[in-house]
């Protein structure tokens, strides 16, 4: 699997301006880190389930972006980072390798080959929608940011099965264990001359993320409530333009783990290939 790899390399690099001329790798008013995350995911799903590369090829399969899904149930809305879904409409010009160059996305030799080798997912109008992806990161003061962090990733499964039971609901959170951090919000005009560094109680505070995440419902099975697959990817990341790391042992997910990045890809792979074996 690579996502995670393309999010990391990604993410390393400062692509994010604000008004003072201050260049970030992560700012929370910003989405380039759910973006690149839920890419990458898509970007592993389709090299591994050869059913969806199938499905893109003949033309019934195609993605949204920030697209509004609607909850009959509770007439709620949300905006979700990226869904699979079929095509309501013509298709576009943008293709999903497009949005390679659009988010900043590194990519090595190895996987712009693989990039390649995949059919031309298109985006289109959005039909039914049948796979959902939703990012979320927590990267600074953990313990005070966990309530929104929850409830924000425990929403988006209720409004996706809200809409359509058979849809499947992916969630993924990203938290960072580096003990020191730049935020943009306490470091704006004068981060160059005298930086305002926040402090973490590491691993403590990963931690917290971590567990606070792990209470998110899931589910087995279409009528349950939660989330299909979700996985928890832990980093090393500062903001302050050296290069972020990935975290392997605790508190990030051990190999087996049912919220480690590859178990995850595996398990999307399953459900597609069963759930929607009839689709065309």
């Amino acid at each position: 699997m690579h996502g995670l790899d393309i999010l990391v390399r990604s993410l390393s690099a400062a692509k994010i301006s604000d008004k003072h001329g201050n260049e970030w790798q992560y700012h929370s008013r910003s989405d380039r880190h759910s973006k690149i995350a839920c890419w990458g995911i898509l970007f592993d799903l389709l090299a591994s389930t050869p059913l969806l590369r199938r499905h893109v090829s003949a033309g019934a399969i195609g993605f949204g972006i920030n697209h509004e899904i609607r909850d009959f149930v509770h007439d709620r809305k949300k905006d979700l980072d990226l869904v699979l879904c079929t095509p309501n409409g013509a298709p576009l010009k943008t293709t999903f390798a497009d949005l390679a160059a659009t988010y900043g996305i590194e990519l090595t030799d190895q996987e712009r080959g693989i990039l390649s080798s995949l059919p031309a997912l298109h985006r289109t109008p959005v039909g039914a929608v049948v796979m959902a992806l939703e990012a979320k990161a927590c990267m600074t003061a953990h313990q005070r940011a966990l309530p929104r962090l929850y409830d924000e990733l425990n929403s988006s499964h209720q409004t996706v099965h809200g809409s359509s039971e058979q849809a499947i609901a992916v969630g993924f959170a990203m938290v960072n264990s580096a003990s020191v951090y730049l935020s943009p919000d306490l470091n704006k005009a004068h981060r160059a001359n005298h930086p305002e560094w926040s402090k973490h109680k590491q691993p403590r505070d990963a931690i917290l993320a971590v567990e606070k995440v792990k209470q998110l419902p899931r589910r087995s099975k279409p009528g349950d409530q939660g989330y299909d697959a979700f996985s928890i990817a832990v980093i090393d990341m500062q903001n302050d333009g050296t290069v972020a790391s990935l975290i392997q042992e605790p508190p990030a997910p051990a190999i087996g783990d049912i919220y480690h990045y590859d178990t995850m890809i595996r398990r999307l792979s399953g459900i597609y290939a069963t759930r929607f074996k009839d689709l065309t």
